[in-house]
Formats: structure tokens, C-alpha cells, sequence
């Protein structure tokens, strides 16, 4: 009788050995538009979040390019004019890349914006500014209501940079806000723009840790290190190459710890300077291989998020 319950507990223990995830759960935490190049309809994607007045489904609907399109183009940094509106801008823009320096205050890790938000927040398929800024007030899962822009920057510090959140009225909150503005000149209010957010990934299998071990050390570690402790810049403010797990990486309550979040962000923009040439599996794989390092706890729940499972997220 013992050795049929050992067996039994074997069996029930056994999918978890294989340093796997279960595919439910790779898709679940995949929320991205998926393009369908083949149909002759415009591409559209209704709004997620349910509208904050009553409206038809059909006023919820934002048509946007398609991906052989023309793509959206950001204005350049030297057209701005040169009176308190431009210089705001580039102070927002100043803080967004180089935040230990311009923000040191609200940061709690050794990460700056633009670590995520690659290019100054200009790079499709990397959460661009232009992208986001536009369909603000937005219902958020993270908690429980509609959001301002100023709002969801806040939280960018306070679940992703392991800091606090800078009050409204401050300096660095008014200049983020006008540069992500100013980023997003010409988009429409509500549209949903190609290039929004980061890519989706389908593969093949279920994510495995011990292949994303592989992938890490033979595509990731030569520029964030063996161990995810990145490089630091020789000024001594933040890093040339960020953490990717530690105490000076992104938070567990961060976007990029969502297993879809970050598969989708490394098979777009990974590695540096080869942009796409890993295949969705490796992704996925290196990805999974990320979530389960150690990083600053999720400040919605301390010390206990060691142990417990993701806080659902809009």
C-alpha cells in the first residue's frame, strides 16, 4: 500500500519535473492583437477594456494598420521649439533614459525607462509611448479601475522600478507625461496602433525552463551576464546592459515578469543587434527561464509574492 501511494504522489508530481508550463497558462498570459494578413478586411480589435460610458459594440471598435502598412513615425527630438513646452519635453525625455540620473528619487532598482521602452519609447514592438499615451483613461486589471496616464506611470515606478510613485504636481511626472505626449503627435485618440505593446508568440510546445537555461547562456549572457547581473555603466549611474534578475532588476509585479509579456519582448527586440533571429520557442523558453530568478518582491504583496502566484493584470 505505501508503494502505490509513493507511485501515486510520482505521478501526480511528474509534469512538474520537466521544468515545464503548462501551455493554458502560456496562453493565458498572451494578451496581444493577432493579425490575420490573409483576410481583406481592415484589421481591427475590439477594446478589452469594458467602456467607461454606455456605448454599442460597434463605437468600440478602432480600425488600425495593418502590418505591410505604412508604419507610424515619431517626431524627431530637433524639431521641438526652443521656449518652456520644448524644454519640458526633453527634460521628460532626459528622465525616460537615463532615470537613475534624472529620477534617482522615485527608483527603488538600477533600471531607467527606457530598459523596457526601447529607443527613448519610440521602438514598435517594445511598448512605444506613441502607442500607449493615445487611449488613456483605460480600465486596468491591476487595479480595478480606469486609469490616467499620469496614473499608469506611477505605476511603472512602483511595480516595475521598485520605487515610488512620483506625485502629479512633480517635475519628473509633469515632463514624462509632455514627452509621451509629444511622442504621440498625430495619433489618433483611442486607436489602436500596429506596433502597440509587444508581439505575441505561438510555440510549438510548452515553456521549459532548462531550455531557456541553454538559450540564456549562449544568446543573453554575453551582454547581461551569467548570472543576470548585467553591466554597469562607468559613471556609475545604472547600467550600460540591465540586470535581468536580482535585486537591481524589474520587480515581480512588473509587465515584463508576465510569461507572455516578456516572450513577446525578447523575440521582437532579442538579442541586441539581432532583432528576430531567435525562433518563438526560444523565446518562450528564455522567458520562462526569467520568471523563475529571484527580483524584488511585488509590493501589492510584499514578501508573501515569493510564494504566491501572479495578481491578474489588465
Amino acid at each position: 500500500m505505501m508503494n502505490r501511494s509513493a507511485l501515486l504522489i510520482v505521478l501526480l508530481l511528474a509534469p512538474g519535473l520537466n521544468g515545464s508550463a503548462a501551455p493554458d497558462a502560456v496562453n493565458r498570459a498572451i494578451d496581444v492583437p493577432v493579425w490575420d494578413e490573409a483576410s481583406a478586411a481592415p484589421a481591427v480589435r475590439l477594446r478589452i477594456e469594458p467602456p467607461r460610458i454606455g456605448l454599442s459594440t460597434e463605437q468600440t471598435k478602432v480600425f488600425a494598420a495593418a502590418p505591410t502598412e505604412r508604419q507610424f513615425v515619431p517626431p524627431r527630438l530637433a524639431d521641438l521649439p526652443d521656449n518652456a513646452w520644448g524644454k519640458l519635453v526633453r527634460d521628460g525625455r532626459d528622465i525616460f533614459v537615463d532615470t537613475q540620473r534624472h529620477a534617482r528619487r522615485f527608483v527603488g532598482n538600477g533600471l531607467n525607462c527606457s530598459n523596457c521602452h526601447l529607443s527613448e519609447g519610440r521602438m514598435p514592438g517594445a511598448a512605444p509611448l506613441w502607442a500607449g499615451y493615445p487611449l488613456y483613461p483605460l480600465y486596468r486589471g491591476k487595479n480595478l479601475r480606469a486609469n490616467t496616464f499620469p496614473e499608469r506611470i506611477g505605476e511603472c515606478f512602483r511595480y516595475s522600478m521598485d520605487g515610488t510613485a512620483p506625485t502629479l504636481d512633480s517635475r519628473e511626472m509633469q515632463a514624462l507625461v509632455a514627452y509621451s505626449q509629444w511622442l504621440s503627435t498625430n495619433v489618433p485618440a483611442r486607436a489602436v496602433m500596429a506596433g502597440r505593446g509587444v508581439a505575441g508568440v505561438r510555440a510549438p510546445r510548452e515553456a521549459s525552463h532548462g531550455r531557456g537555461k541553454i538559450v540564456y547562456q549562449n544568446q543573453c549572457a554575453v551582454c547581461h551576464g551569467k548570472n543576470g547581473e548585467g553591466v554597469r555603466r562607468a559613471d556609475g549611474h545604472g547600467y550600460q546592459f540591465p540586470p535581468l534578475w536580482g535585486w537591481d532588476a524589474y520587480a515581480k509585479g512588473a509587465g515584463m515578469n508576465k510569461l507572455g509579456t516578456a516572450a513577446g519582448f525578447i523575440k521582437s527586440n532579442m538579442p541586441l543587434g539581432k532583432r528576430g533571429s531567435l525562433t518563438e520557442q526560444e523565446a518562450l523558453d528564455v522567458a520562462f527561464y526569467l520568471k523563475i530568478q529571484s527580483r524584488p518582491w511585488d509590493p501589492r504583496m510584499g514578501w508573501f509574492s515569493i510564494f504566491m502566484g501572479e495578481i491578474a493584470d489588465g
